[in-house]
């Protein structure tokens, strides 16, 4: 039997990198899948790429009622919701604070705070009453960042939302944990996304880019995609039942120093 076989999976920002492999990944471990981006396009061939039974739907992840919408469709589609990734989130820019644009603060806090905040309060009735009627109650799994769990020079509003992510994990952790719902962070440190590799080719010198990106990364490497959504799934595994309210730096040691 597989690991996720018959659980239906909620999977936001699914066509960034995280969450395009982790869509993939539950797939092959047998899920069910309710993928949402920004874009209609790219998450339509992003489902058709997968083989598993799957229910598309595009929209901002800062409006309340795509995260009420995409709950309502995991329900007509497969009749329950499991686990739900909330990935959708969106970088600033490498800037002091108070040369951070108002109206940039403001959509990353829209989008990767409240956007969670939204998902979780949709997400949680549902799975509470799963677990009321005799079920499973499901798993959340935020992605957050090391941003979320530490200082961040140069990403003042970027580790704010962060920060607020791992405050609603814990919360809601603290307050679900008798509904048998688990909710836990990911956090990781810079990876090899499409957005820091995006990044990184706009300087001068690609190599002394990363090189100044991962310094205080112990590591000293970025992150493989893969390695982060290994955590990921390790959080959302129904076998993982004991862990609740943790965030799971994946940093490659930075809050070991």
């Amino acid at each position: 039997m597989k690991r996720f076989d018959g659980l239906t999976v909620l999977v936001t920002g699914a066509c960034g990198g995280f969450g395009s492999r982790a869509a993939a990944r539950f797939a092959a471990e047998g899920a069910r899948l309710v993928l949402s981006d920004i874009s209609p396009e790219p998450l339509e061939t992003l489902a058709a790429s997968l083989e598993a039974e799957t229910a598309t739907l595009a929209g901002d992840i800062a409006r309340e009622s795509l995260s009420e919408n995409l709950v309502k469709l995991a329900l007509e589609k497969f009749g329950r919701l499991d686990i739900a990734v909330n990935n959708a989130g969106i970088a600033q820019n490498f800037v002091k604070l108070p040369l951070i644009p108002s109206e940039e603060a403001r959509r990353i806090l829209e989008v990767d705070l409240l956007g969670v905040f939204y998902a979780m309060k949709h997400q949680l009735p549902v799975m509470e009453r799963q677990h009321r009627e005799g079920s499973r109650g499901g798993a959340i799994v935020n992605i957050a960042s090391v941003a979320g769990i530490a200082g961040a020079p140069r990403l003042a509003a970027y580790a704010a939302a962060k920060h607020g992510v791992v405050g609603l994990t814990r919360s809601a952790a603290a307050e679900y944990a008798t509904k048998g719902i688990r909710v836990n962070a990911v956090c990781p440190s810079f990876a090899r996304t499409a957005m820091v590799t995006g990044t990184l080719k706009l300087a001068p010198d690609n190599a002394a880019a990363e090189a100044d990106l991962t310094r205080g990364v112990p590591m000293k490497r970025l992150a493989e995609v893969e390695e982060i959504v290994e955590v990921i799934l390790f959080a959302a595994d129904p076998k993982n039942s004991f862990m609740t309210g943790q965030t799971l730096a994946a940093d490659g040691g930075i809050t070991a120093i």
